[in-house]
């Protein structure tokens, strides 16, 4: 009667330590680092907008702004939980804080998604999603 009470025991505590060990596996952040790899220019910033599904293009869960050097800008996002992602950057050249449009609503700035998605129009969360998994990622947005 003993062992079959500390089998029972033995069973309870193991599926309570992979409950444990698989809650923390979710609890675990990653850290993504983005570069745009073709500005055109080094003047200004570039400013990076990352986004889950329910806040794209609304609200971001985080926003970082870089200079850049030979072309290149570079951020890294740190603390991300796992889930799917999108990032939207543009080339702030006159450093005005905003992407300028000309009249007939086209962008004056550069501008890009993760996925590097050519579509026409504005950018939809599907067409940029990326998923943050098990590990840290590497992107590089093309303007």
């Amino acid at each position: 009667m003993q062992q079959l009470i500390l089998m029972i025991i033995l069973l309870f505590s193991s599926i309570a330590l992979t409950q444990a060990q698989e809650s923390n596996e979710n609890l675990e952040e990653r850290t993504i680092t983005v570069s745009v790899v073709n500005a055109l220019n080094n003047s200004g910033t570039v400013k990076f907008a990352f986004y889950t599904k329910e806040g794209f293009r609304k609200q971001s869960l985080f926003a970082k702004s870089a200079s850049i050097e030979d072309g290149i800008s570079t951020v890294t996002f740190t603390n991300v939980p796992k889930g799917d992602y999108a990032i939207i950057c543009y080339h702030d050249e006159n450093s005005n804080n905003q992407l300028d449009f000309y009249e007939n609503g086209m962008p004056k700035e550069s501008y890009g998604t993760s996925k590097n998605a050519m579509l026409m129009g504005p950018s939809d969360f599907e067409s940029s999603k990326f998923e943050v998994k098990n590990e840290d990622l590497t992107l590089e947005i093309k303007f």
